[in-house]
């Protein structure tokens, strides 16, 4: 007596969805993944026609934009600049002692995590722009001259 093993058709279903699992996941081991924010419809708006305005490239980086995929946020060089629009207010621009720069005519609040490269946002704009660098970029600004001019054009000053 022969005995044939029959695969159900559920376990046919089954591998080569778990394939395409494995698949999708290694294809987006190399993105990172950022908090996507939830910001007023009006600065919402504001943060979409940015997003159309960002370069392609940033000091030589290409565009490579975190998962999940939305308007609010932009990334190059596989997470080495983040930039994420309408983000909350930042507490610390309460605080007369903190740093700001200005690259290229947009103010930005400077905060330097302990564990990670500096994070910049926008002062006196309609929605908060931030821009978040790798620890390579712990002592250069240059990066944020790239989002000047869109910034400048996208989002409108507030007083």
């Amino acid at each position: 007596m022969t005995h044939t093993r029959r695969r159900s058709r559920r376990s046919a279903l089954l591998v080569p969805s778990a394939a395409l699992a494995v698949l999708a996941a290694a294809g987006c081991a190399g993105q990172p993944s950022v908090a996507v924010p939830t910001p007023s419809p009006e600065a919402a708006a504001y943060c979409g026609e940015l997003h159309k305005a960002l370069p392609k490239t940033v000091v030589g980086l290409e565009r490579s934009d975190p998962g999940p995929d939305s308007v609010l946020t932009a990334g190059w060089g596989d997470g080495a600049i983040v930039l994420r629009c309408g983000v909350p207010r930042p507490a610390k621009m309460d605080d007369a002692q903190s740093e700001g720069v200005d690259a290229d005519g947009v103010n930005w609040l400077l905060e330097q995590p302990d564990d990670a490269g500096p994070r910049f946002t926008t002062t006196y704009r309609k929605a908060y722009v931030e821009v978040t660098l790798g620890v390579e970029y712990a002592h250069d600004i240059t990066p944020l001259s790239a989002f000047a001019v869109p910034v400048e054009e996208t989002v409108p000053e507030s007083l």
